[in-house]
């Protein structure tokens, strides 16, 4: 069995236990945070303090500030593993907005503290800086009312400008709240990033000071609660290759590929919890007339439960390496050796915290505090981790409306109602946080 497996199968399996036991990993959230969890009780609303309110008003009549951090912030670029210079932008414009100790760590993630008046939890409350688009992609942002055109003007400018815009409106009311409050913009949320900037948040020191996790990612008023966890390989077929013609009755990696496609294509998976797997990527070959010497594909699993992720699982690789021995036994003349390497591109941990959780209750109370009824549900953002290991945590969105996300073509409009958004988060991180 290959060495990558068995890595997953043993993160996999912590990972199950840890949702359950947050010391089986040694990560340890607060007492303060996981008592009350456990306890079920709900940190008290802050929608009627008097200075809560006026920072919501300045969201509200500030708004075109909050819009303008988030076309400005959109137009330098973030491409995968080179958010440097986005980094020490969003860095700059914290401490310009009064936050304390503000820098950026080894892995690249910027942290600003906000520090609390008494002993009250650590909240932390995060946008992701990456994008999905390449070096060199016209990043710029055409404006056409409420409506913004740009790649990455939802996911996830839309977040950094909510961290911005909350920043600037508890500094502008002089909040007070008895926790700290860490806001900090994440590397590598995105596909091939694999969570490495949250990852290393919760591999820290800085991991046991967190009693809350709040992301921010995307655009509408929706709760993320629940973790969909995901499994990503290359598998790459090997040979020596040869000619169609000359070389014709060797093993062809291409078409011990085909064979991999066509049984994978045929998994069975449930429909509750939701499991889904897709082949992303093929690639190989040098000529029509030539038998490959090398070809590979992606292949994406996903599931709302780690236990049928881990039976997709199970089940892919047993296929891959059918496909290599029927290739094999289909030509048993050939001298040419056909092997498979199997790489781990993006290993993320699946869980859920139940609506009834004090964090998701949160959410909810104050989004209905703003008259909005907000739709909890599952998917992969930075909240991954922190769920995964026990730590209260959610992903929230920023508000207005999104379109076309991960697209050249993405939109958001903020519409009518999209100072929503901050106000809405406000309420969440200074609920979590606490006041006097």
């Amino acid at each position: 069995m290959l060495p990558t497996t068995n890595v997953y199968r043993a993160v996999g399996a912590v990972a199950i236990r840890a949702i359950a036991v947050v010391a089986i990993l040694g990560v340890s959230a607060n007492a303060s945070a996981l008592q009350a969890q456990a306890a079920g009780g709900v940190p008290k609303s802050t929608a009627d303090n008097p200075k809560v309110k006026q920072a919501l008003a300045t969201l509200k009549t500030d708004n075109a500030w909050t819009l303008d951090q988030q076309v400005s912030i959109c137009e330098i670029p973030a491409p995968p593993f080179k958010e440097a210079v986005r980094a020490a932008e969003f860095k700059k414009r914290l401490e310009g907005l009064g936050l304390k100790n503000v820098r950026i760590d080894s892995e690249g993630n910027v942290i600003g503290e906000r520090p609390g008046t008494g002993k009250g939890p650590t909240v932390l409350f995060s946008a992701h800086l990456d994008t999905v688009f390449p070096e060199g992609t016209d990043v710029t942002v055409k404006r056409e009312g409420t409506l913004m055109t740009g790649r990455g003007i939802g996911d996830d400018c839309r977040g950094l400008a909510v961290l911005l815009s909350v920043a600037r409106a508890l500094r502008s009311a002089d909040v007070e709240t008895n926790g700290t409050i860490l806001f900090v913009g994440t590397v590598g949320e995105e596909g091939p990033g694999n969570l490495r900037g949250v990852r290393h948040l919760f591999s820290s020191p800085i991991k046991d000071s967190i009693d809350y996790f709040i992301s921010v990612d995307g655009t509408g008023m929706g709760t993320t609660n629940a973790a969909v966890g995901s499994h990503r390989y290359r598998v790459t077929y090997k040979g020596p290759g040869g000619h169609s013609f000359g070389s014709f009755g060797m093993s062809n990696p291409i078409h011990a590929l085909g064979r991999a496609i066509a049984k994978v294509s045929e998994l069975q998976v449930p429909a509750d919890p939701k499991t889904t797997f897709s082949v992303g990527i093929i690639e190989g070959g040098t000529s029509v007339n030539s038998i490959a010497f090398e070809t590979s594909m992606d292949m994406d699993m996903r599931s709302e439960s780690e236990t049928a992720l881990q039976t997709l699982d199970n089940q892919f690789q047993k296929m891959i390496r059918e496909a290599l021995a029927e290739e094999r036994a289909r030509w048993p003349n050939s001298k040419a050796a056909l092997d498979i390497v199997v790489d781990t591109i993006g290993i993320r941990p699946a869980g859920e915290q139940p609506v009834s959780a004090p964090i998701v209750q949160v959410a909810l109370q104050a989004a209905k505090s703003l008259g909005v009824t907000s739709p909890t549900g599952a998917s992969s953002t930075d909240s991954n981790i922190p769920i995964s290991l026990g730590v209260p945590a959610i992903t929230i969105d920023g508000g207005g409306i999104g379109r076309g996300a991960h697209s050249l073509s993405e939109t958001y409009d903020d519409g009518p109602t999209g100072w929503q958004g901050p106000q809405w988060a406000a309420l969440i991180v200074t609920a979590l946080a606490g006041m006097r």
